[in-house]
């Protein structure tokens, strides 16, 4: 049973492994996105401006005067001065032909004392720079930058959250491979010492040798390295798996073995993908709507930002603190959301409330993030990072280099066949 489950750990891990690296890597400069964007692109997202803020409604109709191509698809209601208002944008259709216009960007930053574009930066493209550095790294850990095909953009997510979920299963597959043997086996290959705990068999499967050096050192690397963080990793490859998963898996099966609340993401059915809903009422009347709900829900912050996608009918409207958009434990985020259709408030989402598994399911993203212990969580999780890696490589190492011994051993054995003295005949 042993030698089975070494080789579904052997083929598990070497699936994943390159993916993994990816992940791990990304993963671990990420959690400090917000810090590393705004440091690469200081001259975007800083402002000179100095005096009373402008309605952030004036603010995207300035978006849309500056290119009237583009249609503003998100806006940022919590402004503040020498920040720049980030605006997200989609392509309006042409007329003359009846397709969208062709914008090189989709991502506006507005002084919002002076209303002045301070510039534009495209956070999907394929093309690597400064402007669009971490924009990149975070689709390239979430959807590998996989197009849209067969009618669909979610191939990315679907195949890393296959990997997580591999990532997952052979965890545990990992953690079995260390145990003692059984204590039968033990006992026959040590009939002559003296009897040893099942902890004390265990435990040199959490040393590393450091002064073995070569083989040695990347087995211990690999082996005591996975068993250390082995919480953590369950932690974040189940999260990545939710995460990737949330709606063809992860929610519907919650749903089925505990009480949740759905709210319109979970109830509604998405536009097929590259269509679009018009909404028939605004920004202007979606953000009264949210903000009166938000005073009759008692909700601690106002309007932090809008968004409509077209792919659902209604407006996404969160509330947050603008100068700790995460708090709360990385929960900081709440959300109501209103009917493009006729203002009706279809519900919202709120930290903490609920039931237990509406709580583990808002519980994901801060979890995967580690968000959810302040800034201790975001270091440790760029250390987890940098550990996936090297598990990664370690992995592949020993894979190699077994691999090599096996061919060896074969070439030797025939070798040794083919100089065996035939036998005579009688």
């Amino acid at each position: 049973m042993r030698e089975f489950w070494t080789v579904v750990h052997r083929w598990l891990g070497l699936t994943a492994a390159l993916f993994l690296i990816v992940a791990g890597a990304t993963g671990a400069v990420i959690s400090w996105d917000h810090e590393i964007d705004e440091w690469l692109n200081a001259d975007l997202m800083e402002t000179s401006g100095r005096g009373a803020l402008q309605d952030p409604l004036a603010l995207a109709a300035a978006v849309e005067a500056h290119d009237p191509r583009a249609e503003v698809a998100y806006m940022t209601l919590a402004l503040e001065e020498g920040h720049a208002a980030s605006f997200l944008v989609r392509p309006r259709q042409n007329p003359a032909t009846g397709q969208p216009y062709v914008l090189a960007y989709n991502n506006v930053f507005v002084d919002p004392v002076t209303a002045q574009v301070t510039g534009v930066r495209d956070s999907k493209s394929l093309a690597l720079s400064t402007r669009n550095l971490m924009p990149w790294l975070r689709h390239l850990h979430e959807s590998l930058h996989m197009p849209a095909f067969w009618g669909s953009d979610r191939w990315g997510f679907w195949l890393m959250g296959g990997i997580a979920l591999m990532w997952l299963i052979d965890s545990f597959v990992a953690l079995y491979l260390t145990l003692p043997r059984r204590l039968a086996a033990a006992r026959t290959a040590r009939a002559a010492q003296p009897a040893r705990s099942w902890w004390q068999r265990w435990q040199p499967s959490w040393v590393v040798r450091w002064r073995a050096g070569g083989y040695k050192l990347n087995f211990d690397l690999h082996r005591a390295g996975g068993l250390w963080v082995w919480l953590i990793i369950i932690v974040v490859s189940f999260t990545s798996f939710s995460l990737n998963l949330y709606r063809e898996v992860f929610y519907p099966v919650m749903s089925q073995i505990s009480t949740t609340t759905p709210g319109p993401y979970e109830t509604i059915k998405p536009a097929p993908w590259g269509s679009f809903i018009q909404p028939q009422i605004g920004f202007a009347q979606a953000i009264e709507i949210a903000r009166a709900e938000g005073v009759r829900l008692g909700l601690e912050h106002l309007p932090g930002g809008i968004w409509y996608g077209g792919d659902f009918p209604f407006y996404n409207i969160s509330f947050f603190d603008p100068s700790n958009e995460m708090g709360a434990m990385g929960m900081g985020l709440s959300n109501i959301y209103v009917s493009a259709d006729n203002g009706e408030v279809l519900g919202n989402y709120r930290p903490w409330h609920g039931t237990a598994a509406d709580v583990f399911v808002q519980l994901q993203l801060p979890l995967h993030s580690g968000r959810i212990l302040g800034l201790p969580g975001r270091i440790m999780m760029s250390i987890m990072g940098v550990m996936v890696v090297m598990l990664s490589v370690t992995g592949i190492v020993i894979w190699e280099r077994k691999r090599r011994a096996r061919r060896a051993a074969a070439r030797a054995g025939m070798a040794a066949s083919d100089s065996s003295p035939s036998p005579t005949r009688p």
